[in-house]
């Protein structure tokens, strides 16, 4: 049995203002799934499109959401489903840190970060 300690697994800053915790993943033996903690400081956006459903839920604070055009705002303890292939993004939109979990339906991180040249990959299988 594995347990996922978020307070054991290190913080990463992958884009600017955005912090996450991968606390399961292909790396912890996770199958079909994983599972990062994020926290944004700042308002800026986040824009990405992954080949796999993504659910974001806030955890503390408050989000501008959007899926393509449509928008929306979702706050603490609230959930957005994102549908494979769908540009989607967010933004802290409150007063405070924005903390958020990520689950997608695949064992490793794989999006197509808006602006980026390549498809950004971790926590792949060794």
């Amino acid at each position: 049995m594995k347990i996922s300690d978020p307070a054991s697994v290190p913080p990463e800053t992958w884009r600017l203002g955005l912090e996450t915790r991968m606390l399961v993943s292909a790396l912890s033996g996770a199958a079909a799934v994983h599972l990062r903690a994020m926290a944004r400081h700042r308002r800026r956006r986040a824009d990405a499109c992954a080949p796999v459903e993504e659910v974001f839920t806030v955890r503390e604070g408050e989000a501008e959401m959007w899926i393509a055009g449509e928008r929306a705002i979702v706050t603490s303890g609230q959930s957005l489903i994102v549908a494979a292939g769908r540009l989607h993004g967010f933004r802290n939109c409150g007063t405070t840190t924005l903390h958020l979990h990520a689950v997608l339906a695949s064992p490793i991180f794989e999006a197509t970060i808006e602006g980026a040249a390549e498809v950004t990959r971790q926590w792949p299988q060794d």
